[in-house]
Formats: structure tokens, C-alpha cells, sequence
């Protein structure tokens, strides 16, 4: 029989793509929720609460793998602690973190937040495997559908990203949990690197909508570590295939 794989945000954008391919990979799956759900598709739901250390323990217990996807504005180190804690008391072989580019180099509290969960990580006795990504083509699309509410659209000088397609990242992260443990992977980003200008352009052409651009500057050290690319791996990286501009004709158009 195959031993438990539990993921944690299976749920959210990037485990609605996980969990169908792990279920696809004759994986016996369990998620971890804040919510009662009835299991299905050969699923089981069990309820827990990560940054309250709610059920952690139970829903960890005879799994041989943790997947964790789980993540939110504030609180991934002290949820991811906690769930480190779990995962080493019940001997789990294997835990696979999802993190961020740039964790380590932009000087944003959610960022520090996720450079102290991949410490959590690593620091828990578990072998382990993180992956850092670049910001997801569905958070990237989110934020620019709000600026494109207003009457003049902000471009922010020298903001520049990397979006990747979740679909991508959730292929990856299951050939990783499936896999040995590898410690700090390469990091996944999309096929091309965009200025924030050219990210809202393209949503505006493809919702045939006209808007103003308007240059601000993002201040102190963050935007200095913004300008100078501290959020993008520009060599080394695995690149993944679909452009924003793939992303926005399946999704806007």
C-alpha cells in the first residue's frame, strides 16, 4: 500500500493543481484544512490549524511525506515551526516546503517570515526539500486587476517580475515530493522577466480596456532591493514555459 503523503493548502491556488497530480501518481493523499470537508476522490480531508498548533499532530501521524503549501501575508514561521515540530516527532522521511525568490535578499516582514520557515525547515531533523518560486501568474493577475480599477494605473520604476504558471510549479513540487530529499533546489520562475508596466498592458489589452500609467517610486530598502533585482534569479533558475501573455488569453479574453 502507498504510504500517506500529507499536504498541507491543498486547497489554495497551488494545491488544487498538486493534489489531482499526486492523486494521479497512485499517491494515498491527505489535506490539512481549517474547515471540516467531506472527503472525496480518494482524498482525505482532516482538520487542523497550523499557526494555532491545532490538530498538527494528528493530521502528520503516519505520513511518511509532508508537502507543505500552506502560506499566508503573515505567521508562515511560527505555522511552519510548528508543523517541523510535528513532522520530526512522528519520524516523517521526507518534508517539501514551497517558498519565495528572494526570501533571503528583499527586505519585506512576509519575506522574513519566509526565510524563517525555510530555517524551520532545515533546522527540523526531517530531510527535507524547499523550493523558491517566482510570484504565480494568478497573485500576479490579482494585483494588477486591482490597479486597473483605478482611474490612472500606478507603475512602480524598476519593479520588474518573473511570473510563473502555478500549473508549472505544482509539476515540480510533485516530481520533488516524490523523489529523494534534496535539500535547497533550484529555483522556478516563467520564460520571461516583465516590468510591472508591461504586466498591466497587457491585462488592459486583454480586457480592451484604456488606462493612464502613472511612474511612482517605491521607497527605502525594499524598493532599492526591488531596482536592483533582489526578488528574480536571472541564472540558475528553472525556467517554466508559460508567458503571462499564455496566462492572460486562457484566463481574460
Amino acid at each position: 500500500m502507498a504510504s500517506t503523503i500529507l499536504v498541507t493548502g491543498g486547497t489554495g491556488t497551488l494545491g488544487r493543481h498538486v493534489v489531482p497530480l499526486l492523486r494521479g501518481a497512485g499517491c494515498s493523499v491527505r489535506v490539512l484544512s481549517r474547515r471540516e470537508r467531506p472527503d472525496e476522490d480518494g482524498v482525505v480531508y482532516v482538520t487542523g490549524d497550523l499557526r494555532e498548533n491545532a490538530g498538527v499532530a494528528a493530521a502528520v501521524a503516519g505520513c511518511a511525506t509532508v508537502l507543505h503549501l500552506a502560506g499566508g501575508p503573515k505567521g508562515d514561521d511560527e505555522a511552519t515551526a510548528h508543523l517541523a515540530r510535528a513532522a520530526a516527532e512522528a519520524q516523517v522521511k521526507h518534508l517539501v516546503y514551497i517558498s519565495v525568490i528572494g526570501a533571503d535578499r528583499v527586505p519585506l516582514a512576509w519575506l522574513r517570515s519566509k526565510l524563517a520557515a525555510e530555517r524551520a525547515v532545515a533546522d527540523s531533523g526531517v530531510p527535507w526539500t524547499t523550493l523558491r518560486a517566482a510570484q504565480f501568474h494568478d497573485l500576479t493577475l490579482a494585483m494588477v486587476e486591482k490597479m486597473a480599477k483605478l482611474p490612472v494605473v500606478p507603475s512602480p520604476g524598476g519593479l520588474r517580475l518573473q511570473p510563473v504558471d502555478a500549473r508549472e510549479v505544482a509539476e515540480r513540487l510533485v516530481e520533488l515530493t516524490l523523489g529523494a530529499p534534496a535539500g535547497l533546489v533550484p529555483d522556478l520562475a516563467g520564460p520571461r522577466v516583465y516590468d510591472l508596466a508591461e504586466l498591466s498592458r497587457g491585462y488592459l489589452r486583454a480586457r480592451g480596456k484604456r488606462r493612464p500609467l502613472m511612474p511612482v517610486r517605491i521607497p527605502g530598502k525594499a524598493g532599492r532591493a526591488y531596482r536592483a533585482g533582489a526578488n528574480l534569479t536571472l541564472e540558475g533558475a528553472t525556467l517554466g514555459e508559460r508567458t503571462w501573455e499564455d496566462f492572460l488569453s486562457e484566463r481574460v479574453a
